[in-house]
């Protein structure tokens, strides 16, 4: 994923008319979609309907009017793109598929409302609430004039809310708090299944791709002696580190920039890679998607190099691309044993978030039959 800051030397500008004279931005889109190519000025007279035919025609439209009139036209404009995307395929694997489609052109038109920023990372519109500092998480502090999307600021300033607020986690007694572009640990079974597994013992242990730090965190509890937590997203660095040290365990948790695995052996080794071995089209995806199924493959290859002994290797991974028809049981079984690696236990726990229980999800067939498994791996005989 990219840094937070964004060099308004190397940086795609976004380019305009108004009034009869040219103008240029910045262009902001921390999610990597380029530039509209073509872009009018909107205003409070513009209908939800004609907003979705320039969307459609893929024409940025930048906002002059009011904010909070904004939002609800961002409102209509959604429902107006949904309309359609209720068809079902019985084919699971092509129910992901168009699911993936549908969810990349939602994105990309309703990222073409866009709103101006100021170098104060103010945006100058009637009504425009203050989040500077929401902005200035993301974005850093170097605010050229710019411009970017009113579904991305939105997202922001939503993601800015969970950082304040937390997510409380059982495992910890306490709260772990995302930042934006982190991917949010609101998924607590699989934290249950690290909290109770079996410890193959209390000494040194690696966290791969910590992400906030959750896993460090439960580890750090549950009496390693020391545990190195890896990561190579700078935000996921700088999250972890803030999470770390609001729990009281700098002393036992070392957040390291690593790909993958960091220098040395471990007792323990845990890893909770993205579940679903699919492309990620923008820089946020990988979050959730593993191309090629990538990290878990390095994770698996390097295991065996990394452990003491008698170590163990903690895969933790939902079967949901087993049942998207996206990687057999086979091809994982495959790949463990390519690595060297031995199979001692699995404990397996079912999802309890709202989407398994959300019946017009697309998906539901495979969200509601989703196991989560911990995998305990060692080193083979």
């Amino acid at each position: 994923m990219p840094s937070t800051t964004h060099a308004a030397t190397t940086a795609p500008r976004i380019q305009w008319e108004e009034n009869g004279a040219a103008h240029s931005a910045l262009w902001r889109s921390d999610s990597g979609w380029p530039p509209p190519t073509r872009v009018v000025i909107a205003d409070d007279t513009l209908t939800a309907d004609a907003a979705y035919r320039l969307a459609s025609s893929g024409t940025g439209m930048l906002w002059r009017g009011d904010f909070h009139n904004a939002r609800q036209l961002l409102t209509a404009l959604a429902r107006r793109v949904e309309r359609g995307q209720r068809m079902r395929d019985r084919d699971l694997n092509a129910a992901f598929r168009r699911h993936r489609t549908e969810a990349l052109r939602r994105a990309h038109l309703l990222g073409l409302l866009l709103v101006p920023l100021d170098t104060d990372l103010r945006i100058p519109l009637r009504r425009a609430p203050s989040v500077r500092q929401a902005l200035l998480e993301v974005y850093g502090p170097k605010a050229p004039v710019s411009v970017v999307s009113l579904r991305e600021v939105m997202g922001i300033i939503g993601a800015h809310e969970w950082r304040i607020k937390g997510v409380e986690i059982a495992a910890l007694g306490a709260r772990i708090h995302p930042h934006y572009g982190v991917f949010s640990p609101i998924r607590g079974e699989y934290l249950d299944l690290v909290a109770s597994a079996p410890l193959p013992g209390t000494g040194i242990a690696f966290d791969i791709g910590t992400g906030t730090g959750v896993l460090a965190a439960v580890l750090a509890k549950r009496g390693m002696s020391h545990v190195t937590a890896t990561d190579q997203d700078p935000r996921a660095l700088r999250c972890a580190r803030e999470n770390i040290t609001a729990l009281g365990f700098s002393s036992t948790v070392d957040v390291v920039e690593a790909d993958l695995f960091p220098d040395g052996r471990a007792e323990l080794i845990v890893c909770n890679p993205p579940w679903i071995p699919a492309p990620a089209s923008t820089s946020t995806d990988f979050a959730v998607y593993d191309p090629d199924s990538r990290m878990l493959r390095g994770f698996l290859a390097g295991l065996a190099d990394h452990l003491e002994p008698a170590g163990e290797g903690w895969l933790i991974l939902s079967d949901i691309a087993e049942r998207l028809g996206l990687r057999s049981r086979s091809t994982l079984l495959d790949l463990i044993e390519d690595a060297g690696l031995a199979v001692v236990a699995r404990l397996d726990t079912r999802p309890t978030h709202p989407r398994a229980l959300d019946a017009t999800d697309p998906l539901h067939a495979a969200r509601a039959a989703e196991v989560t498994s911990l995998w305990r791996l060692t080193r083979a005989a």
